[in-house]
């Protein structure tokens, strides 16, 4: 057994995606061999008495110690999101703000998407070498800049290449010290104010703009793409419909996985959601941002 500095893990949840956030650390703690310690901060947008107490109680408290940081505190007052054109939760905006709730002295943090589940043990990734760079993470599925349906298609205007890498900002391990003293976060914001109609994937669109060639590539294998199909995959990551919709779409053996996982919580007699969960998720999604630009203007 280790006896180390603990895993600094970041996540951001609202209440309805909560039951992912327990399936994710019930498989990061069945495959966590190496005995470290886990701190999960996590950025509660409003989630309920009810799914802290049972994701507190999915895995091991000698392991794992949670935080609950409530949005209206890890956010800066003056800052104002961007009235960007996807039906993405605002939660999407929470990892820029995220080196800035662990306790300063922190040198290495982890920020993962609710939507994932891991695989193996994730003291590997944890002890990855960022040597010069400011954070690892994965190459997206549009894997440069220039992408017919994803990267910076402004990216000429803003002195970036064609050819350079996009990554995917599900997954990012991070020097939280550099971030903060970059003041990465507002420059992000700024970046998807000034260019929304560009930003279809408003926070992964400012992070590759601003930090273009600054990070270390991953396996891919620690960001597996659900819809894809891959050997050995470390991580995988439900990008698209999420395994709790019965309109799921992607890889059925990682359906199956995520299920795995899931058995083995408080919300093990779960049942799956019908489409119109997900198509009303998305309807109060687009009306939440609605009013929220409209309060901004007045």
């Amino acid at each position: 057994m280790k006896t180390s500095d603990p895993i600094t893990l970041v996540v951001a949840t609202d209440n309805f995606y909560a039951i992912l956030l327990s399936a994710l650390v019930k498989s990061i703690e069945i495959n966590h061999k190496s005995g470290e310690k886990i701190h999960v901060h996590v950025i509660d947008d409003g989630i309920s008495s009810k799914n802290i107490k049972l994701i507190s109680e999915t895995v091991d408290r000698e392991m794992f110690t949670f935080f609950w940081h409530k949005t209206a505190t890890v956010v800066p007052k003056e800052i104002k999101f961007p009235a960007d054109i996807s039906a993405l939760p605002l939660t999407v905006y929470m990892r820029l703000f995220a080196p800035y709730l662990i306790p300063k002295g922190t040198k290495k943090m982890l920020y993962l998407d609710v939507d994932m589940i891991v695989l193996k043990d994730i003291s590997e990734l944890w002890n990855v070498d960022l040597e010069d760079k400011l954070f690892a993470a994965v190459q997206d599925r549009c894997a440069t800049m220039l992408s017919r349906w994803g990267g910076v298609a402004n990216y000429k205007e803003l002195g970036l290449n064609a050819e350079d890498p996009y990554f995917n900002s599900g997954l990012l391990l991070l020097d939280p010290i550099r971030w903060r003293a970059m003041d990465v976060s507002s420059k992000v914001i700024k970046v998807v104010s000034e260019n929304t109609k560009y930003a279809k994937w408003p926070d992964q669109y400012g992070l590759n703009v601003v930090l273009v060639n600054q990070w270390k590539m991953l396996d891919p294998r620690w960001n597996a793409f659900a819809d894809n199909k891959y050997e050995d995959p470390f991580l995988i990551h439900y990008l698209n419909i999420k395994p709790i919709f019965k309109s799921y779409k992607s890889q059925p053996e990682y359906y199956d996985l995520f299920h795995h996982y899931l058995k083995q919580t408080p919300y093990k007699n779960f049942k799956v959601l019908s489409n119109n969960n997900l198509l009303a998720r998305k309807l109060i999604t687009r009306i939440s941002k609605k009013i929220g630009t409209l309060r901004k203007s007045k």
